[in-house]
């Protein structure tokens, strides 16, 4: 990211950029900075602009070998093409002699960094991963946004914030937005803010059922599962988030008995820093032995749905009875 913002300070741009990565919220900030950066916001002239596979490599050749129309360069910028995980070899070969007239710009959610384009890109150009942000960086964003707004939080309400919404930027910064509208004339944003106004992700809630299922609270856990299929939850989307959450435990069970910091397992377990304590509490309620078998009744019931022997709403929901039957 610093490397783009130095390109765009200096003025002196690499002919060929490639955002990837999860953080959606910063590939299109920093997509809108390249694209006001390399063209004038009302030049349509020099302007290509591709979304999805829907493109053809000569046409988008030719147009980068032709030369500006009273512009510095043209501007190529491609979203999801593809290209990226699975071959185009004439694309990847024009990046070895993209025109000094032209700047390609590639916006993708997932890339193989063994394929000839990304290597061509790299070699060519310059390539950033947008990865979701650390505790840290989340916390240092969202205290500069509030400064801004002329609002302050105490650090446990800025922790129940960031248990809602969860790690994703985009919706941090839409969470933000609601908070801000409804403490308008308030200067500090209050747990009882948080409460009323930010809603907890699907993640959040499939937390709160497991929880449910360890303190034997089946009626409850029935009811947040009821609530995920009236928001038009697939069963098996929710299946595959209890299997996460299980294997998530398992590890950091395992991870906590070898010693591992807080900073070590949450890296390992692909999860926010200031989430390992939460789910280690809640790792307590198991022995590694349940949460495997757990993990594995997962399996299971995947395949049961896969091979016709049970309904999808019918096996989430005998999986979610039988762990939180109280014995």
């Amino acid at each position: 990211m610093k490397g783009i913002d130095e390109d765009i300070k200096k003025g002196s741009f690499q002919p060929v950029y490639l955002l990837y990565g999860e953080e959606r919220y910063l590939k299109r900030q920093y997509k809108q900075k390249l694209r006001q950066a390399l063209a004038a916001s009302e030049d349509t002239m020099n302007v290509a602009m591709y979304e999805g596979k829907n493109f053809n490599p000569g046409e988008l050749i030719d147009f980068a070998e032709t030369l500006p129309f009273f512009a510095e360069r043209r501007l190529i910028l491609l979203e999801n093409s593809g290209v990226f995980k699975s071959p185009c070899d004439e694309l990847a070969d024009y990046m070895k002699q993209i025109s000094e007239t032209t700047c390609f710009v590639f916006v993708e959610d997932d890339v193989d960094k063994r394929g000839k384009m990304y290597k061509a890109v790299k070699k060519a150009g310059r390539v950033v991963e947008f990865a979701r942000q650390t505790d840290a960086v989340l916390t240092r964003w969202i205290l500069s946004r509030m400064k801004q707004e002329g609002k302050k939080i105490t650090h446990a309400d800025m922790q129940l914030f960031l248990e809602k919404t969860g790690n994703d930027m985009e919706n941090i910064d839409k969470e933000l937005e609601k908070l801000f509208c409804y403490t308008l004339c308030r200067d500090v944003v209050s747990t009882e803010d948080v409460e009323a106004v930010c809603v907890v992700q699907t993640t959040g809630k499939i937390f709160q059922m497991v929880e449910q299922m360890a303190s034997q609270q089946q009626r409850k856990a029935l009811e947040l599962y009821y609530d995920l299929l009236a928001l038009k939850e697939p069963p098996m989307r929710i299946l595959f988030l209890i299997a996460r959450q299980f294997h998530i435990l398992l590890q950091l069970k395992d991870l906590s008995d070898r010693g591992y910091d807080h900073k070590f397992m949450a890296s390992k377990a692909g999860i926010p820093e200031f989430a390992v304590r939460k789910n280690l509490a809640q790792a307590e309620h198991f022995t590694k032995g349940q949460l495997q078998e757990a993990v594995e009744d997962c399996v299971q019931t995947e395949e049961d749905v896969k091979t016709g022997k049970l309904n999808d709403q019918i096996a989430v929901e005998l999986l979610i009875v039988k762990y939180s039957r109280k014995e």
